[in-house]
């Protein structure tokens, strides 16, 4: 049985940092990333991972702020988010593949098949 948990998310002035965690188990994964919808918007892309750690993809207004890491030991995925701003805040959830080859963009949702409950993130100005 595949399970994502998601933990983490909290409350945080801006330029605060949190670290967020999925835990992933059930599968072997090949892409595990993070994804996010703020209220009254469309879930986005934030970052994605491959199994080894050696692609790693970003949306751009996270780049430099936002760190995506794997530990294949514990099956972990982390999110460490520094400076954050006010326009982080959102339901932040993992999302994982199992998939070797795909044609999708590892930005694509619809390559993920698993996902986690999420997280909230709240980012106060």
């Amino acid at each position: 049985q595949v399970q994502l948990v998601e933990s983490g998310g909290g409350l945080v002035q801006a330029g605060g940092s949190l670290r967020l965690s999925c835990a992933a188990s059930g599968r072997t994964f090949t892409w595990i990333g993070w994804f996010r919808q703020a209220p009254g918007k469309e879930r986005e892309f934030v970052a994605t991972s491959s199994r080894s750690g050696g692609k790693v993809y970003y949306l751009d207004s996270v780049k430099g702020r936002f760190t995506i890491s794997r530990d294949n030991a514990k099956n972990t995925v982390y999110l460490q988010m520094n400076t954050l701003k006010p326009e982080d805040t959102a339901v932040y959830y993992c999302a994982a593949s199992e998939l070797i080859y795909s044609s999708r963009s590892p930005r694509d949702s619809n390559l993920y098949a698993y996902w986690g409950q999420g997280t909230q993130v709240t980012v106060s100005s």
